[in-house]
C-alpha cells in the first residue's frame, strides 16, 4: 500500500508530461469554457481521465504513488495559473487571443465555423445580456477562457442612472426656459 513501485522522479516526470500533452490537446481543441461544454465534451473529459491514468501512474497501485501523482498535478496547475496571471506573453501562448464572432450586428460565419460554434449559442448569449437580436450587438468576442463577451450597440443599451439624471436636468432647463418665455 505504501511501497512505491515506480521511482518518484519518474512518476513526477510522467505526470508533468501527461499534463503538458493534455494542455496542448485542449489548446488545439478550441476555446470552450466549462459553461460552454456540451454532452460530448463531458464524455471526452471523463474518458480522457481514464485513458491517461496508466500513463501517469504506470503499474503503480500504491497509495503513496497516487498521492505523488495527485500532488504533482495540483502543483503544476498552480504554477501554470500563476504564470498565466503574471505574464501576458505566457497567457497569449497558452490561451490564445479573443475571437470576434459578431461585428456590427453581423455573424462572422467563418470564425464560427472555425470555433465550432452554432448561431443558437450566440442568440442565447444575446438574450442573457438583455438583447433581442444579434443585429443589436456591436461587438461579440469569444475570450480565450471560453466566455462570450457581447457589447450592445450604444442605441440598444439600457439607460443608466446617469443618463436619466442628464435627462431630468435637461427637462428642468427646458421648464425654466418655458417659464421665462411664458412670463415675458
Amino acid at each position: 500500500m505504501f511501497v512505491i513501485q515506480i521511482p518518484i522522479a519518474e512518476k513526477v516526470l510522467r505526470t508533468v508530461l501527461v499534463y503538458t500533452v493534455i494542455v496542448v490537446l485542449f489548446r488545439l481543441g478550441g476555446k470552450r469554457g466549462l459553461a460552454g461544454l456540451n454532452t460530448f465534451d463531458f464524455v471526452v473529459i471523463f474518458l480522457l481521465s481514464n485513458v491517461v491514468q496508466n500513463a501517469i501512474i504506470g503499474n503503480d497501485q500504491s497509495l503513496l504513488g497516487g498521492v505523488v501523482g495527485a500532488a504533482t498535478l495540483v502543483a503544476i496547475n498552480a504554477v501554470l495559473n500563476r504564470a498565466l496571471a503574471r505574464s501576458s506573453r505566457v497567457a497569449h501562448l497558452l490561451e490564445g487571443r479573443a475571437s470576434t464572432v459578431i461585428r456590427e450586428g453581423q455573424l462572422q460565419t467563418g470564425v464560427l465555423r472555425r470555433l465550432a460554434m452554432r448561431p443558437a449559442e450566440l442568440d442565447h448569449a444575446v438574450r442573457l445580456q438583455n438583447g433581442d437580436d444579434i443585429s443589436e450587438v456591436g461587438d461579440g468576442r469569444l475570450e480565450p477562457s471560453g466566455q462570450l463577451v457581447l457589447t450592445l450597440k450604444p442605441e440598444e443599451q439600457s439607460a443608466t442612472k446617469g443618463d436619466i439624471a442628464q435627462l431630468e436636468a435637461k427637462i428642468g432647463e427646458l421648464r425654466a426656459m418655458l417659464a421665462t418665455l411664458t412670463a415675458n
